[in-house]
């Protein structure tokens, strides 16, 4: 099964003479990005509709191997019923995301922090989501942040529909690492600026070792769950660092290539 180490978006201006080395135009900002990570959380479908040509642009600028997150529309997660959110998912999924192909990874449904657990609502919305568009399997990573939702009832469900719960590392959200469907999404998000690469050395080898053990199916015991974990079986992992230090974030995400690189080398 494959791991994906990346970043959120590749416009971010301190980037430019700490990631970007001088000489790099911003038309050129993806080329380069996909390049040194393997994956890319896009943060502007949360914010607009793209267009085709603009999938069809990612898909040509990026390497054969690489993969893009979309980050769903705020239309569809920032509501009071989320069952009310077809219409906008509908439009997000038929704006053209099918561009980008195989290199379409999960998609990540973000709900705001306030966002309590309903669990007839949240059930409801889970089923709005569409297991293909044409031909193209569609996975989908589901990112609550309340607490209300630590319920074994949210796992449950997830389990059932083979939605990702996303594991967040995060000092003001909520973190909880259940698995719960054929690959984990990880968002980690406590980058420090005083470290060169975000995280300690000895950290990136912790995370290193626990996505080994993502990959392999197995759960990391140091991590907080609700609920027995599932059966082994490998699983794909895709890891993205997210706000704290974001300047820090491309040089955690090539340091945890590079541990993952080293620990398949032995």
């Amino acid at each position: 099964m494959s791991l994906y180490v990346g970043i959120g978006g590749w416009t971010f201006e301190p980037w430019r003479g700490t990631f970007f080395p001088e000489g790099v135009k911003k038309v050129d900002e993806l080329r380069y990005a996909s390049r040194h990570v393997t994956s890319i959380e896009v943060n502007g479908t949360f914010y607009r509709t793209q267009s085709p040509a603009t999938f069809r642009k990612w898909f040509d600028e990026t390497p054969d191997q690489f993969v893009f997150a979309l980050k769903a529309p705020r239309f569809a997660v920032n509501r009071r019923v989320l069952a009310e959110a077809a219409p906008s998912i509908e439009t997000f999924v038929n704006s053209g995301i099918a561009e980008l192909g195989h290199k379409l990874g999960p998609i990540l449904w973000q709900f705001a922090a306030t966002k309590r657990f309903d669990a007839e609502d949240f059930s409801a919305f889970l089923d709005l989501l569409p297991e293909k568009i044409g031909n193209l399997r569609l996975r989908h990573a589901i990112e609550p942040r309340h607490e209300s939702f630590r319920d074994p009832a949210v796992v449950q469900m997830l389990r059932e529909r083979n939605h990702a719960l996303v594991y967040a590392h995060a000092e003001d959200y909520l973190e909880l690492a259940d698995v719960t469907a054929d690959f984990v999404y990880a968002r980690l998000q406590q980058c420090r600026e005083d470290e060169t690469a975000g995280y300690s050395d000895a950290e990136l080898a912790g995370w290193a070792e626990r996505t080994r053990t993502w990959q392999r199916g197995g759960l990391p015991d140091d991590l907080p769950v609700v609920c027995p974990p599932p059966a082994a079986e490998p699983r794909d992992v895709f890891a993205y660092f997210i706000s704290g230090a974001k300047v820090r974030a491309p040089m955690a995400a090539q340091a945890l290539i590079r541990h993952l690189d080293d620990r398949e080398a032995q």
